[in-house]
């Protein structure tokens, strides 16, 4: 028999008396961080797009990586899985659309000049109507804004600009930042409230904030039209060329029409001209999937609300060729994301004692659709919306190394805030003024439909300044991505990407989710804000 020594059971007897206190997280790993970006953004996967095979490989993978980590399956039938129907539209590029004034006429070009998609879901829309430019196509009585004052567009086509009227005045369209007011989204929603029979967007890559090559796919996806809402014979895009063409009908110029429409009193004009579109569609019903895993809280009472950390998994799929290469990866946008997804899930999951409330760890589909699976996730929810915390989501970070300050737009409008500050200075991070604010990035991922519907929500980026790189280093490398990558073959893993910085970024991250799981206090939307009065219906006040 192996005695032990009479100090060494007073110390072990010690050690045992000890109260326990709370492990550590396992350390954030940026090799499994770029190890899971890899395989997400393969060829093997084929650009993830909704509905394929390369979908059914990402889904299995973030399922197969949550169980895993241990987190518990919340999805249909005890799977990780929440299926989302989508209806799949694409415009044949075989459709045509067709100028005429008087005796003069011209063909736009499907695909070189024009694209998008019919909202209808139905095989064939065809349409012979006056054309109206409105500008930004804008009505915002809290502006004093409304360019459709005076004029009925019920049955015809209007033409307009995304992007908002500009302003260094934050309270007149948030001054430099983007407002929803400025997004394609609602260019296409309030034309279809309005009764117009289709909307054209003219693009520049001014307003847009990306090329026309961004907007040129005719393929996209849809959650299922409800017949008693609006809908647009077509929602689509005119190359700067065609607008050019169109709007030479009436004697202007692109640039010519865009000062019209950023001048206070900007007043809605007939082209004096007809578009005639005859738009064949193909139409298919399929199912999608958001993945979602579930940490449970600790407390008994409180463990029924929850955090949810949401990550976009889809891309683009296989496309257009550009440089002899048609698969649309995705790597920075969203593997990158999905990535920090997953290993925030696996240090969740191992932190002891757990936090006092739950977190749900939410991968998402379409988004690149229009936030369609977050959309279906908010009107669906695994949780109900009065019982979620906070959303925080993660999406194109783009690995640059150690960063030395932090994007978290919208976080300010939110109770949140005290936190968010405390977490940056603990990660010695500086919160910097959102640098694409004027491209209205806040209303471009999937944090949006959270907040759209009363959740506290907002992306966390890394910001502009990296460790040991020059001032202008960041600002650079994002210049260069959405120039020569952003939606394309061309946004690949990188062999000079340094994924250190996730470190920083995931402790950022947990550090506010932590206090927000643990606070006395559901968290809300500062008063006035646009999204107070649906948190405020969810039962939070």
């Amino acid at each position: 028999m192996n005695h032990r020594s009479l100090p060494a059971l007073c110390a072990a007897f010690f050690v045992a008396a000890l109260p326990v206190r709370a492990a550590d997280p396992p350390a954030i790993s940026p090799e499994r961080i770029k190890a899971d970006v890899t395989y997400l953004a393969s060829d093997r996967l084929e650009g993830r797009a909704p509905g394929t095979r390369g979908e059914e490989l990402a889904t299995d993978h973030i399922a197969g990586e949550f169980k895993k980590a241990g987190l518990k399956p919340i999805g249909a039938a005890g799977t990780y899985l929440q299926p989302v129907p989508l209806v799949r539209v694409a415009t044949s590029p075989k459709s045509t659309l067709r100028a005429t004034k008087g005796n003069e006429a011209f063909d736009i070009l499907c695909d070189e000049e024009f694209s998008g998609t019919s909202q209808t879901q139905t095989e064939l829309e065809q349409f012979d109507a006056e054309v109206v430019f409105v500008g930004h196509g804008i009505t915002a009585p809290e502006f004093d804004w409304d360019d459709y004052k005076g004029v009925d567009v019920k049955g015809k086509v209007v033409v307009l600009f995304t992007n908002e009227p500009p302003s260094d005045d934050p309270k007149f369209f948030g001054g430099k930042a983007l407002t929803y007011y400025g997004r394609w989204t609602f260019k296409f929603e309030e034309a279809a409230r309005r009764g117009a029979k289709a909307c054209f967007i003219i693009h520049t890559n001014e307003t847009a904030g990306y090329p026309y090559s961004v907007v040129r796919p005719l393929d996209g996806a849809q959650l299922k039209r409800d017949p008693n809402q609006p809908a647009l014979a077509f929602a689509g895009w005119l190359s700067r060329k065609a607008g050019e063409k169109l709007l030479g009908l009436s004697g202007k110029t692109v640039d010519e029409a865009l000062k019209a429409a950023d001048t206070k009193g900007f007043k809605a004009f007939p082209l004096g001209a007809n578009l005639k579109g005859n738009i064949s569609t193909t139409v298919e019903k399929i199912v999608s999937n958001n993945v979602a895993g579930m940490v449970e809280g600790s407390d008994p009472v409180l463990k029924s609300e929850v955090v949810v950390f949401t990550a976009h998994w889809d891309h683009l799929g296989v496309g257009r060729a550009v440089v002899g290469d048609s698969i649309y990866n995705g790597a920075a946008d969203n593997a990158t994301g999905c990535a920090l997804l997953l290993e925030l899930a696996r240090a969740w999951a191992a932190q002891n004692p757990k936090p006092k409330r739950s977190a749900i760890f939410l991968a998402v589909t379409a988004e690149e659709k229009g936030l369609l699976g977050s959309k279906y996730y908010a009107q669906n929810p695994i949780v109900p919306l009065g019982k979620t915390a906070l959303n925080l989501n993660f999406d194109m970070i783009l690995p640059l190394g150690v960063p030395e300050s932090v994007s978290v737009t919208g976080a300010d409008r939110t109770s949140v805030w005290p936190t968010v500050k405390s977490a940056a200075e603990k990660t010695k991070l500086e919160i910097e003024p959102d640098q694409r604010a004027h491209l209205g990035v806040f209303y471009r991922s999937d944090h949006f439909s959270m907040a759209r519907a009363g959740v506290p929500a907002f992306s966390i980026g890394a910001g502009m300044k990296i460790k040991g790189k020059p001032a202008d280093f960041a600002r650079k490398a994002a210049q260069e991505f959405n120039d020569k990558a952003y939606h394309s073959p061309q946004d690949e893993v990188r062999p000079d990407w340094d994924f250190s910085g996730f470190v920083t970024l995931a402790d950022f991250a947990l550090g506010i989710a932590r206090d927000v799981a643990n606070a006395d206090r559901l968290p809300t939307w500062n008063p006035g804000d646009e999204f107070r009065p649906a948190r405020e219906k969810s039962g939070v006040k």
